[in-house]
This record gives structure tokens, sequence and C-alpha cells, in this order.
């Protein structure tokens, strides 16, 4: 059932503005009391990213009055293929500037709020506090349980999305929601999956038209929500394959075993970047590339072993290394492909992957093995910026 409007409408509609929205207003379920709550609504959208760049977009579009970015990094050319708010020119700015000049094109009327900070526990209550309503792109566990979090502790909606190569999700959390039915991100997910569990899009990739798809579905919802018309996806998770081009809904409800949240913790200790077992053998056991690259100068003999996947090692690779993907260490079925007899040096894309394998072969005993921190990131970074990063 339709929820009650989240915003009280504007007081008016200027000229420009029913010109701009006329297809809006023509709509019955939206019509001019719809388009004013549109107006009167603040959105806050955390990252200027793959979801956070047709979202912007089509707010900005629908004429959504005030819209907050969260967002610290800079534009790469890595991003243009999917995060359509950014263009060629706009590599190396702040990926805030960038998204606020392009929605001012699209829509000048909209008020854009800069937040160009990193979230965390210390400010989000701070910059969630003046907002209708959150949408919630990011891609690391961490920040959405801080995300959600902080929308119960304020009793916020918020709409989250998450995209991984060809699959999609989508769904609404409201912990107050007016029909009793209110739910969070913990009753899906009461805990973050394994470190190293669920690759990021930056490990395992993600097609780019499919941030369009889940972007405007949760553009969608947040205007259902703003107006109050429609039926919105809280208690219900819909899911996107691309590649078969299916949706599926699945049902969500409020799960009495979740604890009550009552303050915000530390989460990236929650959620954890690597195993315990990963970082204990990394600590002592780590070189950086550039003591990499003296090893490999000075003529050592050592085996050197890529832990990343084939179509990463396609896109660029420190010479003289093996592929050896880190799955195929981690079951054991490569352990008899690793010499005994030399030095073995451990390499993935920036230093995580290659600290779970390393833990793994400190098991096998090759107690003397190492990892190189920073992986082949920091190899093109530092070392041979001829290369290609992705």
């Amino acid at each position: 059932m339709p929820l009650p409007p989240l915003v009280e409408p504007a007081a008016e509609l200027t000229k420009e503005e029913v010109e701009r929205y006329s297809r809006h207003l023509i709509i019955p379920d939206v019509g001019m009391a719809g388009q004013k709550r549109l107006k009167n609504a603040k959105v806050l959208v955390i990252g200027a990213g793959g979801l956070g760049s047709p979202a912007l977009l089509y707010l900005a579009a629908a004429g959504v009055g005030t819209l907050g970015i969260v967002e610290f990094d800079e534009v790469d050319a890595s991003n243009l293929q999917r995060q359509v708010i950014h263009g060629q020119s706009d590599v190396g700015r702040p990926k805030a500037e960038s998204a606020r000049d392009s929605i001012l094109e699209v829509n000048p009327l909209v008020e854009v709020r800069l937040h160009q900070t990193r979230l965390e526990a210390d400010n989000v209550l701070d910059i969630f506090r003046d907002y209708d309503l959150i949408l919630d792109g990011t891609d690391n566990f961490a920040t959405r349980y801080l995300v959600n979090d902080a929308a119960v502790l304020l009793g916020k909606p918020y709409v989250w999305g998450s995209i991984f190569r060809f699959e999609g999700q989508a769904s609404v959390f409201w912990e107050d929601a007016p029909n009793g039915k209110g739910l969070n991100y913990r009753d899906l997910y009461p805990e973050p999956p394994p470190p190293g569990m669920v690759p990021s899009c930056a490990e395992g990739g993600v097609l780019g038209v499919l941030c369009a798809s889940i972007g405007s579905i949760m553009v969608n919802e947040a205007i259902k929500l703003i107006t109050g018309i429609g039926e919105p996806l809280l208690g219900r998770l819909v899911a996107y394959d691309a590649l078969e081009t299916t949706w599926r809904t699945i049902k969500l409800r409020k799960d009495p075993a979740t604890p009550k949240i009552t303050e915000l913790i530390d989460y990236d200790s929650f959620c954890g970047v690597v195993t315990d077992e990963a970082a204990g053998a990394a600590a002592g056991h780590t070189i950086t590339v550039t003591e990499l690259k003296e090893m490999i100068d000075a003529g050592k003999d050592f085996s050197l072993i890529d832990v990343r996947e084939q179509n990463e090692w396609d896109i660029v690779r420190i010479p003289g290394a093996t592929l050896i993907p880190k799955d195929r260490i981690l079951n054991g079925d490569a352990l008899a492909e690793i010499p005994q007899d030399k030095p073995v040096v451990l390499h993935c894309k920036s230093g995580v992957r290659s600290a779970e394998a390393l833990a793994a072969l400190h098991k096998a005993g090759f107690s003397d093995a190492v990892h190189v921190g920073g992986g082949v990131l920091a190899w093109v970074k530092q070392i041979d910026p001829s290369q290609p990063v992705y």
C-alpha cells in the first residue's frame, strides 16, 4: 500500500517550473501537488559514481529542489564507462564538483550541496540530518552499514542499490515507516560477508549500462516516497539479471532477532578489509613495489606469483610474474605448482587478495613467502606508468 507523502508541498511553482515539468503535471498521480513536493524535497545521494551518476541526473531532471552529494574522490578515466555524470574533460577533477556542474546543466533550478568528505561515524549524523531521504549506491559493506545505522537513528528512509557484473538489486529501508512494517538493512544482512568473499566492482567489474537500470529504479522509489504515490519497495527487494533480462521480487520481513540500533560503531572493524589471518600473515611479510623492482633488477632468483584472474592479467601485468588465481591457492589445487626451493612473492591488484593467499601459503609451509603491498596499482603508479590501470 502507498505510504503518506514524505514531503510537504512547496507554496507554488513558477511559470518556468510549470513549463519544465509539464509532462509530470499532466500525470494525475503526480500533478501539481506531487511536483510541489518534489520541489520541496531534500535528497542526499551517497557517491557520484556508477549508481549516483544516473540517480543524480534523474533526480535533478525530476525537479527535486535540493540535492546533496557525498563524494571525496576524483574522476578517473576508468569511471567514464559507467559514471555518465562525468565527461572526458572532468578527468582529474573532484567528482562532487563535476557532478554539480552536470546537474546544473540539466536543471539550473536545483540547489546542489556538496559534502566533499569521506562519510564517517563522526560526521554522518550531521550530514544526514537536514535531508528528507537518502540514496545509497556505495559499493562497500562498511559504508552500507554506516548509512543504515545513521538512517535508523535519525528515523529517515533510504533507498539502497547494489550492482555487480550483470546483476543488480534495489530496495527501500525505513525502520520507522508509518505503516508499521519498517525494517532496515540488517534485517536483510545481519552481518557482513567474510572479508574477501564478495569482490567490489573494482575487482569484479560491472556492465556500465546496469548502473542506469538500477539507478533509475532508485530514483523511481525516491519519487514515490516523496510524493506518496505507488507501492514503494519497502519490504521487497527487486533483483535484475541483465544477461537473462529477468526481474525477481523477493519479500523481506522484519527479523525479530535483529538487535536494536542504539549507536554508531567502528564499521571498518565490523566489516573488515581482510581476515585476521591475512592481516597476521601480511605483518612483517609485506614488501613495496620499489623493493620488488630492486629484486628484479638485481637478478634475484625468486617466484613472482600473480593471484588475480585471467581477465585482469590480460589488462596489465608485472614482468616475470606467473598467473595462479587466488582461489586455486586457497583450495590447495595450485600448491604443487609453487616452487619450494626459492623465495615466493605474491601480488594482486591492490594487496587484499594477495594477503589472503599469503595466509594460505604460510599455513601450507611456505613460511618465508611475502606479498607486495599496493599490488599492480602501486607498480604502475610508482614503477611503470606506461601500463594501464583498471
